[in-house]
């Protein structure tokens, strides 16, 4: 009864949104060049004090683009994921929070490309990856909000056998069903 009541009480204090956004790319520690993509998905606030937690779901495009080396070959890698991260917001002041957390993420569709010649490069990548999110948000007037994150990996993809990792910077723009700007 005791969880039944606790539940009740998070959820009174709940609210689901739904937020997309610009993406910009890359592995850590190569050469290549950072690929421009897009994030979509919701999120489920719970509390609204000084500190609330947020579950996630999003589909994230990620990967790097460049030029093989020897051949001078364009090199584009589009990775689709599933992200599911959860963050701890702390409220500085109602119209500004500073989020971070643990995300998991599901690989979900790979694009290998090598000049004109497109390959899966699934098998070449791990299938999961283990990271952490840390930004900043601003809420905005009628329910929208605004932030900037930077989610990083803490696995190696073991990309063709390089120990290579994800590396994301997000900007994204948001909407919290039955938020006002001064949650």
């Amino acid at each position: 009864m005791v969880f039944f009541l606790v539940g009740l009480a998070a959820t009174a204090q709940a609210q689901f949104g739904l937020r997309a956004g610009f993406n910009s790319a890359n592995f850590s520690d190569t050469d290549f060049d950072a690929k421009s993509g897009f994030h979509l998905g919701a999120y489920y606030t719970i509390g609204s004090g000084f500190l609330a937690f947020e579950p996630g779901l999003q589909y994230s495009q990620k990967g790097y683009q460049g030029t093989e080396a020897g051949t001078g070959r364009s090199v584009d890698e589009k990775l689709g994921y599933i992200d599911i991260p959860v963050l701890a917001r702390l409220n500085l002041i109602p119209a500004l929070n500073i989020f971070l957390g643990p995300q998991a993420s599901l690989l979900l569709s790979s694009e290998y490309k090598l000049g004109e010649d497109v390959f899966d490069s699934s098998e070449a990548i791990r299938g999961y990856d283990l990271g952490g999110v840390v930004g900043a948000q601003v809420k905005l007037p009628m329910g929208l909000n605004a932030q900037a994150s930077y989610d990083f990996g803490f696995t190696s993809l073991n990309y063709y056998n390089v120990d290579v990792k994800n590396q994301v910077f997000k900007i994204s723009l948001g909407y919290t069903f039955g938020g006002s700007s001064g949650d």
